[in-house]
Parts: structure tokens; C-alpha cells; sequence
């Protein structure tokens, strides 16, 4: 018997089925997924994919800010970009404002974005660190580390093989718009991007935030674009330090390398 089997992903998800003559098309997110000639079907079967429910736990830092956490697979990560000022020993990080200052530093530094004091704008998109800072050991709680590139992997395949991708397959990275926000992206009409339909977005709860960078020559770019992530993971000791990012217009978690006076946000995950 030959069947169309259409995926069905969490209560957020709408398809529309049109038969149009011979054709039957099926959409999500305004994008046809499946189109098969009706000679060809006997049967249709629906099979709703049930996503975990979103649940937060906290995690409290050294200077008492509280963050979400969500559990995804086997990690709990940290749902909320790092802020902290101190590293967990009592030290205090450097805050550099200074563009010269920044992309001389071979030592532990933070910033926030445009050197703002906003306290609402520093909670929303946390800090940015550069990957000297990272490379600490001391930059997350007690108990907590940044991600090296095989738990960032490990989170990206979980996803992936959840029923995470926008689309309700479990093949291909499609899963950034499970992974961004609703809100604070640029728009796109790039259908299953993060920027397309964001009232779609966070279906992981991960909730990440387009915070821009400071990039290697010390100018903050790209707030409302794209959020860079630190990997603990090096491709050239002391030189280039890898990084995992969202963008608007994508419909996939990349990852990249580059210079370690780059200043990039992190997520913490729990050891």
C-alpha cells in the first residue's frame, strides 16, 4: 500500500493540504514540504511528533545573577547568554571599551555591546568575552563549562534527530529557528529561517538572542542579525578559537573558527 506519512511537530505547527488536479501539496511554514501525484497515494496517515515540554531550572553565578536553564537530551544548558563581570574565583574581568585595547589583549576580557550600562540591554543579550577569557577555565559557575565543539555537536544532532528542524524532519541542520527567540531577530522572507514567521521560533526553549560581536578589529557588529557562542575548543593554540552562530536569514546552527580577541557571547553548559 503506498501511504504519505505527514510529520506533525509540537501544538505550534499548522500544515495546510491542497489538492490541486492530479497534485497534492503539503506546507509548513508557508513552504511545501511533500508533493506527490494523486495516482500515487492510497492512504494518508497523520503522526503527530510530540516535542518534550519546555521546563527551566535556574543556575545562580558569583555575582548573583540568576539564569534559565534547559534540559536537552542528556545536557542542561544554560537558556540565557552569560553577564558575569567576576570569573567564579572572585576575579574581576577586564572590561575593555577601548577598540585599540581590545585587539592587543592576549589576557581575559569583557565588553558589552557598544560599551552600553543599559542593565535592561545587558540582561537581554549578556556580555561578550573574548576567547582568552574562555580559555580560563574560571568564566562559568561552579559545575558549569563553556561547550567545547563535541557537546555544541551533541546538541545539534539531539536536535536534529528530535523532530527539531523546522520542518518536522530528521535529516539536515534545519533546527536554528527551534533554537533563536521570538523576538530581537531581523526579518526574512527566507522560508524556515529564524527571521520568517518568529512566532514560530524556540520550539527547544533554548532561546537564543541575536547579540551581535566584537570583532577582530574592536567595532560591535551585527546585533539583530546573529549570535556568536564560544566553543572551548581551539583550531590554532592561542591564535584561533572556535565558535558556533544563528543567523536571521539561515535555517541552520553553524560553526566557524576564529581570532581569540574576538569578542563573542557564551552559553554555559553543565558538567
Amino acid at each position: 500500500m503506498k501511504k504519505i506519512l505527514a510529520l506533525f511537530v509540537g501544538v505550534a505547527m499548522t500544515s495546510g493540504i491542497v489538492n490541486a488536479q492530479d497534485s497534492l501539496y503539503i506546507y509548513r511554514d508557508g513552504i511545501v514540504i511533500c508533493k506527490r501525484a494523486t495516482s500515487m497515494i492510497d492512504s494518508i496517515v497523520f503522526h503527530k511528533v510530540i516535542l518534550p515540554p519546555i521546563t527551566y531550572g535556574s543556575v545562580t553565578d558569583i555575582e548573583s545573577n540568576i539564569y534559565k536553564t534547559i534540559a536537552l537530551g542528556s545536557q542542561t544548558w544554560m537558556a540565557e547568554n552569560l553577564k558575569v563581570t567576576k570569573y567564579n574565583d572572585g576575579t574581576t574581568i577586564p572590561n575593555e571599551t577601548s577598540e585599540t585595547a581590545w585587539i592587543a589583549l592576549t589576557t581575559g576580557a569583557s565588553c558589552a555591546y557598544n560599551n552600553t550600562t543599559n542593565i535592561d540591554t545587558i540582561k537581554t543579550n549578556g556580555r561578550l568575552y573574548n576567547w582568552f577569557a574562555v580559555n580560563t577555565g574560571k568564566l562559568c559557575p561552579t559545575g558549569w563549562n563553556v561547550p567545547n565543539d563535541t557537546e555544541w555537536t551533541a546538541l545539534q544532532t539531539y536536535l536534529i534527530a528530535g523532530g527539531y528542524n523546522f520542518d518536522g524532519t530528521t535529516t539536515d541542520d534545519k533546527i536554528a529557528k527551534s533554537m533563536a527567540s521570538t523576538s530581537g531577530w531581523n526579518t526574512s522572507s527566507q522560508n524556515g529561517s529564524i527571521g520568517h514567521n518568529p512566532s514560530l521560533n524556540n520550539r527547544s526553549g533554548y532561546s537564543s538572542v541575536p547579540s551581535g560581536k566584537r570583532d577582530d578589529n574592536g567595532s560591535f557588529v551585527n546585533i539583530g542579525s546573529y549570535g556568536y557562542w564560544w566553543s572551548s575548543t581551539e583550531t590554532a593554540a592561542g591564535i584561533i578559537g572556535n565558535y558556533w552562530s544563528l543567523f536571521f536569514d539561515s535555517k541552520s546552527l553553524s560553526n566557524f573558527g576564529t581570532r581569540e580577541f574576538s569578542g563573542f557571547s557564551v552559553r554555559c553548559i553543565k558538567d
